[in-house]
């Protein structure tokens, strides 16, 4: 009866009650959209890092890591490749020769990290062959071919077919260059990585660097983020003298931005739902002080105090189930359209790329947080019901009656 006697007196007031619904609607809506648009953001950063870049793990020795010398080589490199090929969790691995270096044409220079890798190898782990915007991708045959970042191209001035110098330190220290002739330029979401970034055969590197062994890196892609931990601990225990890193720990910044965005997302949640609840105190407070005598009324009548506390309760409870759900459900809509065609972005592209972020973005939500928020609702409207609800139990039900 309580229930029934609730969901009528909300809508003496039409309006006012279309009102305060509608902005719990268009509140939870815009809400649940910008943070799914936060974590769509950072799940591509990382996505994109981990594509063409780093990986799952990562294998190196200990002093590689120290000074990045070309002579730090993992020595074990056929035990190590025994293992991860014979481990179930291994999709695919790549190695890799790391040097730093300078790149050269008649138009300047530039710092670059060499990337020596296998061609067919590097494909199956990371995505760095896709982004190709000019020529191709490392060809297997030909003398000593390169492909760079186009940010790199367009500093040095070069295209496919032209010529740059690779200048670097071997294994004793000593200068050594090559001429090397573009393959291919690509282009990822990160303009600086396109600027730092070389990659070469890794046999024309080991040629250059004169040594049989130039794996600096070995970089592994497992089945799924869930695998990593115990995949990384079964490999520790085999190879206690290399540093094997997941990438959380390659690149703390990216598990850093991850455990932070969590907290963002319920802060942000608990601040805009805190925000609604002053909307609904508000309602609720001026439908209190117009049904004064009403209650006063009820009071004279008999009813307890326990049952006007309900039925104010109530009353709150179901404007915050009219709106919460349906804005709940619109930001689902949308955030599933726009995780299919991607948000444009394109009149930011200059200012995304130089933090690494793609200017097509893809809303990312999880389930949880839909059911979270859901809970996080009745919670608040229950809080907002209090201050209307005592506000109603002090009246003097002498007083109220007479109330005009």
């Amino acid at each position: 009866m309580l229930l029934k006697i609730a969901w009528r007196n909300i809508w003496r007031k039409k309006l006012r009650s279309a009102v305060v619904i509608t902005s719990i609607v268009l509140g939870i809506w815009a809400g649940l959209f910008v943070i799914a648009l936060s974590a769509g953001v950072n799940q591509q950063r990382k996505v994109s890092v981990i594509e063409n870049s780093i990986s799952h793990v990562q294998y190196h020795d200990p002093k590689f890591l120290e000074d990045r010398n070309a002579k730090w080589v993992i020595e074990d490199i056929d035990e190590v490749r025994s293992s991860i090929e014979t481990d179930t969790t291994v999709l695919n691995y790549t190695m890799r020769g790391l040097v730093n270096g300078m790149a050269s044409s008649a138009r300047g220079g530039n710092g670059v990290i060499i990337n020596g890798v296998d061609p067919e190898m590097e494909p199956n782990v990371t995505t760095i062959d896709d982004h190709v915007v000019e020529g191709t991708w490392l060809p297997p045959e030909g003398r000593y071919p390169v492909y760079l970042g186009q940010a790199l191209a367009e500093k040095m001035n070069v295209h496919v077919r032209s010529k740059i110098v690779l200048t670097f330190q071997d294994r004793n220290s000593e200068i050594v260059a090559g001429a090397f002739r573009v393959a291919g330029i690509f282009k990822t979401v990160s303009k600086k990585y396109d600027e730092m970034n070389v990659f070469v055969r890794l046999d024309d590197l080991e040629h250059l660097l004169h040594t049989e062994n130039g794996v600096n890196e070995v970089a592994v892609l497992l089945e799924n983020f869930e695998v990593i931990p115990p995949f990384v601990e079964r490999q520790r225990s085999k190879f206690e003298e290399l540093e094997i890193e997941p990438w959380n720990e390659i690149s703390p910044e990216l598990g850093y931005v991850d455990e932070m965005m969590e907290i963002f997302l319920y802060l942000f949640l608990g601040i805009l739902l805190a925000a609604l609840s002053f909307g609904i105190v508000n309602t609720m407070l001026m439908a209190v002080l117009e049904r004064k005598r009403e209650l006063g009324m009820l009071m004279s009548v008999g009813m307890n105090k326990a049952r006007i506390f309900a039925m104010i309760t109530f009353e709150t409870i179901a404007i915050a189930i009219a709106g919460g759900p349906l804005g709940i459900v619109l930001a689902w809509l949308t955030i599933v359209y726009f995780q299919s065609v991607g948000l444009d972005l394109s009149f930011y592209a200059q200012g995304l790329e130089e933090f690494g972020i793609d200017p097509i973005v893809y809303p990312y939500l999880d389930v949880q947080y839909y059911w979270t928020l859901a809970l996080m609702v009745i919670v608040m409207a229950i809080l907002a019901s209090i201050y209307p609800a005592r506000k109603a139990l002090k009246m003097n039900p002498a007083e109220a009656v007479r109330a005009i």
